[in-house]
């Protein structure tokens, strides 16, 4: 695999495919400690995370990446979360994740709240923390209740494995790796939950991705996931949001994207016609159909369709074949309106058959 900078890829999977109630508070200064428990009992272990990221909490786009410098970086960005799910091991370990680094100390939930971004326990933290998130978000669904589990498991996450400027979910190993340079990739948590998202599919369908349209549609949940998720939590949490909801990884995409930086949006006007043959460029038509469908039904509902309607996918599925699916599963769970307003998000696409 090669490292790609202009546009960036995140990589879907490893080469056998095509693709191949938390309280959180903004950190008083770069380097804030945990706050002392209020009483005699242990207080609920934190870690010191980006609010999704430094772009999209602060609204400056002149922020730039210096080598990890942790003056490029304002406290504003950073907030201190409950670090919800861990085994006890005092690493960062749980329920919904399992995170180690290969180029740097373990990161210890002990020190979690202390990292800033020049230290690499920082990327290992925010791994952890949003990885479980998104856990978190899917169950809040239904999913793994009334609805199957959708990567209800502990996903393993390695850090700087790659040592470059890009990250992948492999499907070997069922395992997401995160690559440095510039942004390091686990800075951003709308990197982190793209890669989640490949995840995602390949538990509700293994080997997910082995046709172009299969990997467009592979890349763009990916970058709707990390929309969908990360504005889940600015709500949830009280974050501020100064940026583009549409725009995907605003702070990675510093190095390489001119202002306001985007890895890719979802807000495109690419239809069916505009097809290139390249998954990361094609799954924008797909993922404007999906941030229609959100944007008509509301996140709740319209992430309920799109997630239960992928346990229906073939590994090679076309656009028309899973448009359908996600058509039909809507009509299944919520009747005709919403059946149509799906519709009309893929016929917007000018997807054939629809």
């Amino acid at each position: 695999m090669t490292a790609h900078r202009t546009p960036r890829r995140l990589l879907a999977a490893a080469v056998v495919t095509l693709a191949a109630a938390a309280t959180l508070t903004p950190a008083a200064t770069a380097g804030a400690a945990a706050p002392a428990p209020a009483s005699a009992s242990a207080p609920a272990p934190q870690g010191r995370i980006f609010m999704v990221n430094p772009v999209q909490s602060t609204g400056d786009q002149t922020l730039a990446d210096h080598k990890d410098a942790a003056s490029d970086v304002p406290a504003s960005a950073y907030a201190l979360a409950t670090l919800r799910n861990l085994d006890g091991s005092g690493g960062l370990s749980g329920k919904w994740a399992a995170v180690r680094s290969e180029t740097g100390k373990p990161a210890s939930v002990a020190l979690a709240a202390s990292y800033d971004r020049s230290d690499d326990g920082f990327e290992q933290v925010m791994a952890y923390f949003w990885v479980n998130e998104a856990q978190e978000y899917l169950q809040s669904l239904g999913f793994g209740t009334e609805l199957p589990g959708a990567n209800d498991r502990v996903q393993p996450v390695r850090l700087n494995q790659w040592g470059a400027d890009n990250s992948y979910f492999t499907d070997k190993k069922a395992e997401i790796r995160f690559g440095k340079g510039g942004v390091d990739d686990a800075e951003d948590a709308e990197v982190i939950l793209h890669e989640y998202g490949h995840a995602v599919h390949h538990a509700q369908v293994p080997g997910f991705g082995t046709s172009v349209e299969a990997g467009s549609i592979g890349e763009a949940f990916g970058d709707y996931l990390a929309v969908t998720v990360g504005n889940h939590a600015v709500q949830k949490y009280g974050w501020p949001m100064k940026a583009d909801e549409a725009c995907v990884a605003d702070w990675d995409a510093t190095g390489y994207s001119p202002a306001p930086h985007c890895l890719r949006r979802l807000d495109g006007t690419k239809t069916y016609a505009d097809r290139e043959g390249e998954v990361h460029a094609d799954g924008e038509i797909w993922s404007r159909a999906l941030f229609d469908i959100r944007k008509a039904l509301g996140a709740r509902t319209a992430d309920r369709i799109i997630v239960n309607a992928q346990f229906g996918f073939a590994p090679d599925t076309s656009f028309e074949a899973a448009a359908r699916t996600t058509i039909a599963t809507a009509q299944g769970m919520y009747g005709t309106k919403a059946a149509t307003a799906v519709r009309d998000a893929f016929r917007a696409r000018e997807i054939p058959g629809i």
